[in-house]
């Protein structure tokens, strides 16, 4: 039996995970919140609170279970600065932190177009490229200080093995560093005064190295056992399907981040102003995918609630015409700077819980439109268990929607990287809802209230 621990970092939530490498079922997983330390010098990421929880809970893995391999999926929009002697030479930057917006004409001006990168201009740091422009414009001294620049799942690859290296598809994940056409680094790493810095570039399924020997003392496990590359989350999810899925078909990975990816798909005219970008996945190639952030939606709009809706909230929601209009996180997604709005109001947690699952549905089918979209679409992570929104999603697309078997689509997918001979991971279908041609009719209305393109599927399209 084979067990992989994987290191799976959220922008909510740090988790450990030890995944079973014959059925692919998560035996043990452990979480703490991925709250950033406000400063100074600026909000950043606390990274040796993660550093002793991971070797912690690796120790009691290894104690209980026995690790045999160790896998790495992060965030991205995320990278670590380290000097000539390994340690952190700046603060990890809170991506969501506002400080790069002040420099945004300056950096406007060096960054490369989206044609060459598939990378869409974001605001704070959700470019990378913008955020080691700021770094070192507001920190002078920072340029001389910094000898490596890894890619945040290759940080703790460092940590855990001494070796340094950055992974395709961290880097292609909207940095404007990467030219994912050529597969190479963009002319931004130079303009930035960084080139030859850059740890070098690595397939995600390759192997790092095997632990160092200070980490193998304080976890006990054997110095010999080897950690793989590391991954960007959402690739991590996208990963099992693309080892042997006929395309086309899309992955949905939610989480605080919803991605839609488009494996084959039509998107040839891509829009970056609705959040759309070309994403690397770990065999190297480019995916178009699009995104929101549906997780910090859900949350923002549910408020705590844990209601279960019932069949008449359902029929009141429809009979009312109640809705959210985009976008309720106008930050990002693809209705960037609209204010969300109600239309009606919801008596109930129940209703209420309805029309956000379906506007949650609605604006992931916005997204499948956006990059061209074909055949099935599987949905990992926490939306697989929401049956509002899988049925909304499943009335508007045609060719299917069909849920991972995992709750955990990233820790999965990151163990697979360990494990060459693995069976692709499995998923099954979500049965159109009997209520499809309501469902529609709804869709089609919200896309008419909102002025915006109706979703694929809709009446009349």
């Amino acid at each position: 039996m084979t067990h992989i621990a994987v290191i799976d970092i959220g922008k909510t939530n740090a988790k450990l995970a030890l995944v079973d490498g014959g059925t692919l079922a998560e035996i043990a997983v452990v979480t703490r919140p991925n709250r950033p330390l406000p400063g100074p010098p600026w909000p950043h990421v606390d990274l040796e609170g993660h550093w002793r929880f991971f070797l912690a809970h690796l120790a009691a893995f290894q104690a209980e279970h026995g690790v045999d391999a160790i896998s790495i999926t992060t965030h991205g929009a995320a990278a670590v600065l380290l000097d000539r002697r390994g340690r952190v030479a700046a603060p990890m930057l809170d991506y969501e932190h506002s400080g790069p917006d002040a420099l945004a004409a300056r950096y406007d001006a060096i960054r490369p177009d989206f044609a060459l990168t598939g990378s869409p201009r974001l605001p704070l740091g959700l470019n990378l490229g913008a955020q080691l422009h700021w770094l070192l414009a507001t920190d002078p001294d920072l340029a001389g200080r910094v000898a490596h620049v890894v890619t945040y799942p290759q940080y703790w690859g460092w940590r855990l093995t001494g070796e340094l290296a950055s992974d395709v598809t961290s880097l292609g994940c909207h940095t404007d560093l990467w030219d994912p056409w050529q597969g190479r680094f963009s002319p931004l790493v130079e303009r930035l005064g960084l080139a030859g810095r850059f740890a070098p570039a690595r397939r995600s399924n390759e192997v790092l190295g095997g632990l160092s020997p200070e980490v193998a003392g304080w976890t006990g496990i054997p110095a010999d056992t080897p950690v793989a590359v590391g991954i960007h989350d959402s690739n991590a999810s996208l990963f099992p399907h693309v080892l042997e899925r006929q395309a086309p078909f899309a992955v949905v990975s939610t989480g605080t981040w919803v991605v839609a990816m488009a494996v084959d798909g039509t998107g040839e005219r891509l829009d970056p102003t609705r959040d759309v970008l070309v994403n690397v996945n770990a065999l190297g190639r480019p995916v178009p995918s699009a995104r929101f952030m549906g997780g910090r939606e859900f949350e923002i709009i549910r408020a705590g609630s844990r209601a279960r809706p019932s069949d008449a909230d359902r029929a009141a929601v429809l009979d009312a015409g109640l809705m959210i209009l985009p976008a309720v996180e106008p930050g990002s997604g693809p209705f960037q700077g609209r204010e969300a709005e109600w239309i009606g109001a919801p008596r109930g947690a129940g209703q209420r819980m309805v029309a956000l699952s379906w506007y949650l549905a609605l604006m992931t089918a916005t997204c499948l439109d956006l990059i061209g979209a074909q055949g099935p679409t599987i949905v990992e992570g926490p939306f697989a268990r929401n049956g509002d929104f899988l049925d909304m999603l499943s009335a508007l697309r045609g060719e299917g929607v069909e849920t991972a078997a995992s709750a955990t689509g990233t820790a999965v997918g990151a163990a697979l990287l360990c494990l060459p001979d693995a069976a692709a991971a499995q998923s099954r279908p979500h049965p159109a809802p009997a209520s499809a041609g309501t469902l529609r009719r709804y869709a089609l209305e919200w896309s008419e209230r909102a002025n915006l393109p109706t979703p694929a599927g809709t009446p009349g399209r």
